[in-house]
């Protein structure tokens, strides 16, 4: 399954064949159908145990109590610090969801959609409770907020992990650190209206 994501990251679904990825495990066909009836199901697995993944790191951020807006600011950047440790960590996944997921079968496009779906979810569950705890201002539409965000988040994450020209091996001069810092800080004075 590693070698399957590096594979879908560097060429692209389309363009991985079976072959290769048996090829990079060491096994033989045979063996790639044993446990997988189809590339197509391989690439929806893989996706769908990094969404959950990527899920638990947003739920770890999830607040308990109220803060300042400081507080908001450090709570934030350490969950963006969280969130882009594990995308450097996981940087094939990421590029399959952000760059390489684009003009797959419909199936793969769907988990691709599904993953950014329970992303967004997960984050409108932390803003909402930063809503009712009072740290933030109320909103007719919590829905525009949050989508605001995720862009602002993946397309941040996108530029950090990828660089202009979409390249898996890139590497950004700012740390996962430096660039959670500041996008949490863009982040909270964003949505208080600062």
């Amino acid at each position: 399954m590693k070698g399957a994501l590096e594979l879908f990251a560097r060429k692209g679904y389309h363009s991985t064949k079976i072959s290769d990825v048996v090829k990079s495990a060491g096994v033989s066909q045979g063996t790639f159908y044993w446990y997988f009836p189809s590339k197509e199901k391989l690439a929806i697995d893989l996706i769908e145990e990094g969404r959950e993944k990527l899920r638990k790191v947003i739920e770890q951020g999830y607040r308990k109590h109220a803060g300042t807006v400081d507080d908001m600011i450090h709570s934030s950047a350490r969950l963006l610090t969280d969130l882009f440790e594990f995308a450097d960590e996981n940087r094939y996944l990421m590029a399959l969801l952000l760059i390489k997921g684009q003009g797959t079968d419909p199936p793969v496009q769907e988990a691709v959609s599904q993953t950014w779906i329970a992303f967004e979810e997960a984050f409108k569950v932390n803003v909402a409770r930063a809503i009712e705890l009072g740290m933030l201002p109320g909103s007719k539409d919590l829905n525009i907020r949050v989508n605001i965000l995720v862009a602002l988040f993946t397309g941040v994450l996108s530029k950090w992990l990828f660089g202009p020209m979409h390249d898996v091996d890139f590497q950004s001069p700012y740390t996962s650190s430096e660039m959670a810092e500041e996008t949490a800080r863009f982040e909270i004075r964003g949505l208080l209206g600062s």
